[in-house]
């Protein structure tokens, strides 16, 4: 039958006069009581009565193994929703006044005042009720909901005409009997994000009537979920915590930054949309942040979003600048965010509306070296602009997300420090950007500890065939005019050269195309390491607090998408294709991933899941040496614990011991590679730890590689042989559109077989001429 006694909108009153009609909401804090009394406590509209006690503590998450049988008990006791109001007009104005609910879910008795209003008995229907003899200044409006399980057992007894089959669901579906006598969705799997559970919709048509028997209907498709953003005390930090709660449960937020897909916007179909956010889902990401210095997107992108479980942080479209104040700015600020917010305010994916990107932090820092005496104008016209204008302005369209004025933003903090925090960036709340191009990417140490990461990155080139598609022979070298005209980060190519120095031998061949294409490979194989570095240590530190600081519950990294051919920090290039950060990202946001790091010479691996399960699993780890492709050692910890949606440490032991059991390895001549392996096909992506820079390397020689290719339905088969321990293999085909299923990976083992998922028809013969296959002794 579905949670007991939800209540998902409340309209309060419709007044109508001569002027025309004047509506005010009574969403947000009710009181909740069961029949009896014995339970009361606050809960939010629209809601339901389970999600109300979950968040109370008072239950367990209700899809937590046996818990919809545990808490059957709610579903057959009676519960009262109450609260008072005043009432927000001159009552003695109006000439009709109106009570209307929506979704009252399921049997209710409507009381205003002490004064039965009537009864409904149908969450379909919307209920309207003329309260215009009742209302007073101060008002208490129930709603008293008689249990819908008992309620329908009532009806199917009172029916004496012949059965309406079936009297009770299958067993196996572990359902309610009778529901056939009642107008009550049979179950209601809610929006989930990807990864969490289905993005169940459902389908309602509206039907608007009007004069002369005309009507029109409008066919949409409706999501249930709640959207909390939790800033509240941590024990043993200072500051708040950072994190969002979908449907009661707080979810790690795994993925990146949307920017527009292309400059010309009249050149973005719904195919090229799909297919960009398709890959962010096969790369197991739940979220997007929307970054404001694009385009407000298309209704299709969130529709899109909705259906493939991806939440949206919405920027406004206020970036890296100050923004006038007067008059007319102002007006049309006020026309478009009321048009966005109306515009995309059904869309379930979207769980945050953020005020500008960089603009606190802007002004905090004196980014545009403002003297100091006239600071005071511009924190004047901040607070104008982004709180008197645009908060207010969705506080009054939209009361159903969170909103923040700023990206970074020290969240709560930034609001009781007058909307602009002294320090944006402080660990202790809210979001950060983190960006440092000078120090070694592969130091764990060197990145903030925050609640949440909202925009960090590093750059790379895309594939050279995308390259070639914008440019001509002349221009293929890394210091060529082209390489220098398409950076348009200040020092970008320069940047790249030394975090690849830090751990890789350049290239250094005669021929300057083989060297720009051997830098390419390059570019992308640091972007993937570095950008695993920093978000494995984002994720690990999401369930502990060191020095103050962690509770980590969100990584999104600068950018997914790129607006045209050129070096950026995406991980998708121009027109789709996956660069081998976006393949890195499929493992280091997988659900179930080890992840490991150094300290003080210990080895430390942690177990991070995003399952909504403890699990027990196997966490087994070999070492390599680089010149064998046999193991030099192994180990199996059985029995390891992984605790749902969290991040344990399962392993620790000296560096000096573990390699001294391995035929006396050391940093510079072996490799740690681990896993995780549990029951019934639960193991997580195979993981690696570099013990030295690999310029550094003893042992590691070049390998012979290859591979056959075959078809197989409607998806291409590649069997790879080495040789030699390959360090990030990669397998290009040129343009032929299309992912693989993984790519830059250490190979140390003879064999392995990638899967091909083509995107446009081709051939076995196609894909044979066009393949690339580089490991990195390829580089010379």
């Amino acid at each position: 039958m579905g949670p007991a006694a939800v209540l998902l909108v409340l309209l309060l009153p419709l007044a109508v006069a001569a002027g025309g009609p004047e509506v005010h909401s009574l969403r947000g804090s009710w009181q909740l009581r069961s029949g009896n009394g014995s339970v009361s406590l606050r809960a939010e509209v629209p809601g339901c009565v389970h999600t109300a006690l979950l968040c109370q503590g008072l239950i367990q998450d209700p899809y937590y193994r046996f818990n919809d049988v545990m808490y059957r008990w709610i579903s057959l006791d009676n519960w009262t929703y109450s609260r008072t109001f005043k009432t927000p007009f001159d009552i003695r104005k109006w000439q009709k006044v109106n009570l209307v609910f929506e979704g009252v879910d399921t049997v209710a008795q409507i009381l205003l005042n002490n004064v039965t209003l009537g009864r409904t008995d149908n969450m379909f229907n919307r209920y309207s009720f003329d309260i215009s003899s009742v209302i007073q200044e101060v008002n208490c409006v129930e709603v008293r909901f008689l249990s819908a399980v008992s309620y329908a057992a009532e009806q199917s007894r009172c029916h004496k005409a012949h059965s309406i089959p079936p009297a009770c669901p299958p067993p196996v579906q572990k359902g309610e009997c009778h529901v056939n006598f009642i107008r009550k969705s049979a179950a209601l799997e809610a929006w989930w994000p990807n990864g969490h559970g289905k993005q169940t919709g459902y389908n309602m048509t509206t039907t608007f009537m009007m004069e002369a028997g005309c009507q029109i209907e409008k066919f949409s498709k409706v999501y249930f979920r709640t959207v909390e953003l939790i800033q509240e005390p941590i024990p043993g930090s200072p500051g708040l915590s950072f994190y969002f709660r979908i449907n009661g449960r707080p979810i790690f937020i795994k993925g990146s930054n949307w920017i527009p897909a292309d400059s010309f916007q009249d050149r973005v179909t719904s195919d090229t949309l799909r297919l960009l956010l398709k890959s962010a889902a096969d790369a197991n990401m739940n979220a997007l942040r929307v970054w404001g210095g694009g385009v407000y997107e298309q209704d299709e992108f969130y529709d899109i979003c909705d259906e493939m479980g991806i939440m949206i942080w919405q920027d406004f479209m206020f970036a890296c600048a100050l923004y006038p104040t007067n008059q007319n700015f102002l007006e049309s600020v006020r026309a478009e965010v009321s048009h966005q917010v109306r515009r995309l305010k059904s869309h379930p994916s979207i769980i945050l509306w953020s005020g500008n990107n960089e603009n606190e932090a802007a002004i905090a820092s004196n980014w545009f070296s403002i003297p100091y005496p006239d600071i005071g104008v511009y924190i004047a016209d901040y607070v104008t602009l982004y709180v008197k204008n645009i908060h207010e302005i969705v506080l009054r369209e939209d009361k159903s997300r969170p909103f923040v004025t700023s990206s970074p933003t020290n969240g709560l903090e930034s609001v009781k420090e007058g909307w602009l925090s002294h320090n944006p960036y402080d660990t202790h709340y809210g979001d950060t950007h983190f960006y440092d191009y000078s120090n070694d990417c592969w130091n764990w140490t060197m990145y903030p500890k925050t609640r949440f990461a909202s925009e960090y990155g590093f750059q790379s080139w895309p594939s050279f065939s995308t390259i070639e598609k914008v440019s001509s022979p002349e221009d293929w070298s890394y210091t060529s005019n082209f390489s220098l005209h398409r950076q348009h980060h200040e020092g970008g190519n320069i940047q790249m050269l030394q975090e690849i120095g830090r751990h890789f031998k350049l290239p250094q061949s005669p021929d300057p195309v083989k060297q720009f294409k051997d830098m390419i490979y390059l570019t992308q194989v640091m972007q993937a390491q570095c950008i695993k570095t920093e978000t494995e240590f984002y994720r690990f530190s999401q369930s502990e607090i060191i020095n103050g600081e962690g509770h980590t519950m969100g990584a999104l990294y600068w950018q997914l998408n790129d607006i045209w051919q050129a070096p950026s920090w995406a991980s998708l290039e121009y027109g789709g294709k996956w660069k081998l950060l976006h393949y890195f990202a499929q493992n280091f946001f997988a659900p179930l991933l080890p992840v490991a790091y150094e300290d003080k010479g210990m080895l430390h691996i942690y177990g991070v899941s995003d399952l909504h399960e403890d699990h027990k699993v196997t966490l087994r780890v070999t070492v390599h040496a680089w010149s064998s492709l046999e193991p030099a050692c192994t180990l199996a910890k059985e029995g390891v614990t992984v605790k749902a949606q969290s991040a344990v440490p399962i392993y620790k032991e000296s560096i000096c011991d573990l390699l001294g059991r391995c035929r006396n390895c050391t940093r510079e001549s072996c490799v740690i590679t681990f896993c995780l392996v549990g029951e019934d096909g639960l193991q997580s992506p195979r993981n690696h730890y570099f013990l030295s820079s690999l310029k550094d390397a003893v042992g590691l020689e070049k390998t012979q590689l290859s591979a056959s290719v075959s078809q197989q339905d409607d998806i291409y088969i590649f069997v790879l042989q080495t040789t030699a321990i390959a360090p990030f293999v990669t397998l290009d085909v040129g343009s032929i559109k299309g992912r693989f299923s993984d790519n830059g990976f250490l190979m140390t083992e003879k064999k392995k077989t990638v899967v091909f998922y083509p995107w446009e028809p081709t051939t076995v013969e196609e894909l044979e001429s066009s393949l690339i296959l580089t490991s990195l002794l390829d580089v010379v």
